[in-house]
C-alpha cells in the first residue's frame, strides 16, 4: 500500500514538473543561439501522453489489485464457512459417540446388577445321603453362567419389559420362535403393515434367539418349485420374499439399539455360520439375475445384500462383486445404507458411471446425493440428459405406426419421465438450478392432449338402441337438439388445472395415489402381494 500510494503522489506531481520544464525550455530558447527543431508544443504532447499512460496503468493495476482482495475475502469466508461446518460435525460425532458411550456404561452397569442377583441366589435341593431332606447348596458361578446362556441374551435385550401397543401376539409368535406363524400374521395384518412393522423389532426381544429366528423365516426364499422367471410372476412368493427382506430389517433395527455385547450375545458365531452358508446358497441365484428386467428393483439381490449386512458377513464375499449387484437395487430406498453398512461407498463413483451408461440417470443422482458426489456427477446435467434421451426414444412416431394407440403410448413415456423429473428435483431443492415452469407447462400440455383423446374417443362411440316400451323389438333414439346440450351441460369439464400427485414405482409395496403417474418404465412385479400384502415404499423418484 505505501508503494502504491508514493506512485499515486508522483504521478499527481507531474503536471508542476512538465510547467518547470516549460520554464526551463523559454528559457533555453531565449539564450540559444541556433534555431531548435523542436517546439514546445510537441514536448508537452508528449510528456502528457506519457502521463496518460501512467495513469491508465496505474488504474489498471489498482483495480486488479482490488479484485485480488476482494477474492481473497471471499476465499477466506468460504473457508471459514467449511471450517465451521467440520467442526459442527465432528460436534455432532463426538455427542453421537458420548451419547453411545453413556448407553453402554448404563447398559454394563444394569447387567452388573442382575448377574449378581443371579450369583446371590442358592438353590434348593435334596440328598439321598440325608434320607431325602432337604438342603441349601450354592453353585460355583461359573457353572451358574453356564447354565444360563439364554438367560443372559435375554437379560441383555431386556425381555422383561417388552410390550407392544397394538399387537401383543407378535410377542407370543416371537417367544415361541414360530417364523411360519410370524409370516402368516403379518400377512394377516397387511392393512397395518407400517404399525406392525415398528413393533416387531419390540417383539423380537422376547425370542429366545432372534437372529435364529429370522433365519428360520428365511425358508422358501427359492421355492423348488418354482422357476426364477416364474417367480418374479408368483405373487405369493413376491409375498414371502418382502416379508423376509422386512424381518431382517427390523432384526437390524433391534441391533442398532443394543451395545456391542448384546450384539456379539445375539448374533453368535453358530448364527454367523448358518446366515453364511445360506449366503452361499443363495449367491449363485443372482448369476442369472437380468440387470435391465430388474430396473433396480430386484428383491433377490437386495435379499442377499440385506443378509450379509444384518449378520455382518460381507467380509467372506468380494466386495467387487458385491458393488456389481448395487445398480440391480438402486430403486431400492435402502441402497445408501446398505452399500455404508457392507463398506462400498468407495466403489459408489463406478456404481453412478453404470448407471448413467444405462440410461437411469435419476437413480445415478439418487445415489450422488446420498453420497456427496454431486461435484462429480452434476444433478442437472444428469437430468437434462435423461429428459433428451427419453425424448429421443419417444419423440418421432414411425410413419407405419402413427396409430393413435401409439402416439398416446408415446406421449405417456414423455409424460412419465418428466414427472420423474419434476419429483427428483423437487426432492432434492433443485429449483433454483433447473426451474419447473418449463416442465409443468408440457405436463400440462400432454395431460390437456390426452383428455382431449380420450373425449374424442368416447363421443365417437355409438349408442346403443333402446327397446321399445312393449319390450318388443327397438326404435331409434329420437332427441332434439336442446335435449343433446343440456345433456351435456350435466357433466363438468375436465380440470386440466389440477394438482400433481408424484406415486411410487409400480414395483412399490404401497397402494399408488389416485391420478398420479409412476417412475418406473419396466414395472418387475405388481403392487400387491399375491396374499395381498403390502410392503414398505421403496427408494421413491
Amino acid at each position: 500500500m505505501e508503494d502504491t500510494q508514493s506512485v499515486s503522489t508522483l504521478l499527481d506531481s507531474t503536471t508542476s514538473k512538465i510547467q518547470q520544464l516549460q520554464k526551463a525550455f523559454a528559457e533555453l530558447e531565449s539564450h540559444r543561439a541556433v534555431t531548435l527543431n523542436l517546439k514546445w508544443k510537441q514536448l508537452e504532447e508528449h510528456f502528457h501522453g506519457l502521463e496518460k499512460s501512467l495513469k491508465r496503468r496505474f488504474t489498471e493495476l489498482d483495480d486488479q489489485e482490488k479484485e485480488y482482495e476482494t477474492k481473497t475475502v471471499e476465499a477466506r469466508a468460504i473457508l471459514e464457512k467449511r471450517e465451521a461446518a467440520v467442526k459442527a460435525k465432528e460436534q455432532a460425532s463426538l455427542d453421537r459417540l458420548q451419547e453411545k458411550r453413556d448407553a453402554a456404561v448404563s447398559a454394563i452397569a444394569n447387567a452388573r446388577q442382575k448377574h449378581g442377583k443371579v450369583f446371590v441366589e442358592p438353590d434348593v435341593i435334596t440328598s439321598e445321603d440325608q434320607g431325602g431332606a432337604p438342603f441349601v447348596e450354592e453353585k460355583p458361578p461359573d457353572v451358574m453362567v453356564s447354565e444360563s446362556n439364554i438367560e443372559d441374551m435375554k437379560n441383555h435385550l431386556g425381555t422383561e419389559n417388552v410390550e407392544v401397543k397394538s399387537y401383543p401376539q407378535l410377542v407370543k409368535l416371537c417367544q415361541e420362535m414360530d417364523s411360519e406363524g410370524l409370516h402368516k400374521f403379518i400377512s394377516d395384518n397387511r392393512k397395518n403393515l407400517a404399525a406392525v412393522r415398528e413393533e416387531i423389532p419390540i417383539a423380537l426381544k422376547a425370542a429366545a434367539n432372534p437372529a435364529a429366528l429370522v433365519l428360520d423365516s428365511l425358508r422358501g426364499f427359492y421355492s423348488v418349485e418354482v422357476s426364477i422367471l416364474d417367480g418374479k410372476k408368483d405373487s405369493n412368493l413376491l409375498g414371502l420374499r418382502r416379508t423376509c427382506i422386512m424381518l431382517m430389517e427390523c432384526l437390524g433395527v433391534l441391533l442398532e439399539n443394543l451395545n456391542l455385547d448384546s450384539v456379539s450375545n445375539v448374533i453368535s458365531g453358530d448364527v454367523k455360520g448358518r446366515a453364511k452358508a445360506i449366503a452361499e446358497e443363495w449367491k449363485p441365484m443372482l448369476d442369472d439375475l437380468d440387470v435391465d428386467a430388474s430396473n433396480g428393483n430386484s428383491l433377490e439381490a437386495h435379499a442377499f445384500l440385506q443378509l450379509l449386512a444384518t449378520f455382518g458377513i460381507d467380509s467372506d464375499f468380494n466386495h467387487e462383486d458385491l458393488s456389481k449387484l448395487i445398480p440391480t437395487v438402486s430403486r431400492r430406498r435402502q441402497t445408501a445404507d446398505l452399500c455404508r453398512s457392507l463398506g462400498l461407498s468407495e466403489k459408489m463413483p463406478g456404481v453412478i458411471d453404470v448407471l448413467v451408461s444405462n440410461g437411469r440417470q435419476i437413480d445415478a443422482v439418487n445415489l450422488a446425493f446420498a453420497f456427496e458426489l454431486t461435484e462429480q456427477f452434476s444433478p442437472v446435467t444428469l437430468l437434462k440428459s435423461y429428459l433428451t434421451e427419453a425424448r429421443k426414444a419417444s419423440s418421432p412416431v414411425k410413419s407405419g405406426n402413427s396409430s393413435p394407440t401409439a402416439q398416446n403410448e408415446v406421449n405417456d413415456r414423455e409424460l412419465t419421465a418428466l414427472k420423474a423429473v419434476m419429483k427428483c428435483v423437487e426432492d432434492h431443492k433443485l429449483e433454483e438450478q433447473y426451474p419447473l415452469d418449463p416442465l409443468q407447462k408440457r405436463v400440462l400440455q400432454l395431460e390437456k392432449a390426452k383428455a382431449d383423446k380420450k373425449r374424442a374417443t368416447e363421443v365417437a362411440k355409438p349408442q346403443p338402441k333402446r327397446p321399445r316400451a312393449n319390450g318388443v323389438g327397438f326404435v331409434p333414439r329420437v332427441t332434439s337438439v336442446a335435449a343433446d346440450k343440456n345433456l351435456y351441460a350435466r357433466y363438468p369439464p375436465y380440470m386440466y388445472d389440477r394438482q400433481y400427485a408424484y406415486a411410487g414405482p409400480t414395483d412399490n409395496h404401497m397402494p399408488s395415489l389416485l391420478g398420479a403417474a409412476t417412475y418406473n418404465l419396466a414395472p418387475a412385479h405388481g403392487n400387491y402381494f399375491g396374499n395381498g400384502y403390502q410392503y414398505q415404499a421403496p427408494y421413491l423418484h
